[in-house]
């Protein structure tokens, strides 16, 4: 049988792991098996110990245990791919207030009825989308065609004046505020209408 590997984690400094820690440790996680952290968990890059967790710190047959789903993973998308992850490396999962354990056949299934749900969203959330998409592309070059952009806010006399005074293009673009791409875009647009 595999060890019990605690992960902890609170959103900002301020916030204390103590009373995740005494959980974990109450449910069996050795304090040498303990990952903790202190980083918000909107995102997965900085998370450390999560990563080191991941990487290093499990083992075929061992058990992750955490009190809440959200400390392990902010979104759907995450908790699949790190569920994904324990279930390639033949790790269990163990989350204590929410009472699953997926070392468990009724574990097992409520977990995978979890990750499909999430599946269903992404494919809903992806289904909306394309026909979003298509529909735009039905009205493109239409009147109700509802993205044509902001209208431009330079005037050509602007940067020509600019020009002048400043001497240089990149000069222009930095006294006007904006970027010396606007500033090529304006010079072509005139050139454009001139030929």
């Amino acid at each position: 049988m595999g060890e019990m590997i605690g992960y902890a984690r609170v959103s900002s400094a301020g916030q204390k792991l103590d009373i995740q820690i005494d959980a974990l440790t109450g449910a069996g996680v050795q304090p040498e098996h303990l990952y903790e952290e202190k980083v918000s968990g909107t995102k997965r890059k900085g998370r450390d110990a999560l990563e080191d967790m991941l990487a290093r710190g499990i083992r075929k047959g061992d058990t992750v245990v955490v009190t809440r789903l959200d400390r392990l993973a902010r979104s759907s998308r995450d908790l699949h791919n790190i569920a994904h992850k324990l279930d390639e490396k033949g790790v269990g999962l163990k989350v204590l207030e929410q009472d699953i354990d997926t070392t468990t056949p009724a574990g097992r299934l409520f977990f995978t009825m979890l990750g499909a749900i999430a599946e269903f969203e992404t494919e809903i959330r992806k289904d909306r989308q394309r026909e979003g998409i298509d529909a735009t592309k039905l009205l493109k070059g239409t009147d109700a065609y509802p993205f044509k952009g902001r209208p431009a806010s330079i005037k050509r006399a602007d940067v020509d004046a600019a020009i002048a005074q400043h001497g240089s293009k990149a000069a222009a673009a930095k006294a006007l505020g904006i970027s010396r791409d606007s500033v090529y875009r304006v010079l072509r647009e005139r050139t454009q209408v001139e030929s």
